[in-house]
């Protein structure tokens, strides 16, 4: 009886390569990389949103995400690879970059 369970246990970790699909993966990444979200700027599709809007000296003063999702991949890269004033830095590796660029590139991207 053990060995039909780890024939089995082998057999099953042979034809499950992926616990989650890529998608899947893409969306969790792209809700939560490390903290707050991409989608708590850059709205649910990438397509950019309002974080605030004040005041300085009278002045009223939008501070926008941009679109993220018709970037050209190379400057999406290197948007995630340097710091900002606004956007957290969040480490991630060149997979979990290509990952999410695959995301905001995606049919969801262009929704």
């Amino acid at each position: 009886m053990k060995v039909f369970f780890i024939v089995l246990l082998f057999l099953s970790s042979i034809f499950a390569e992926d616990f989650i699909t890529k998608m899947e993966y893409a969306k969790m990444l792209y809700a939560n990389p490390r903290g707050i979200g991409c989608n708590k700027c850059h709205g649910d599709t990438g397509k950019g949103s309002l974080i605030a809007r004040y005041k300085v000296k009278g002045k009223k003063i939008d501070l926008r995400a941009p679109a993220i999702n018709d970037m050209k991949k190379e400057d999406f890269f290197n948007a995630l690879s340097k710091t900002h004033k606004v956007m957290p830095t969040y480490f991630l590796t060149g997979r979990e970059i290509d990952i999410l660029y695959f995301f905001v590139t995606s049919e969801v991207g262009k929704k």
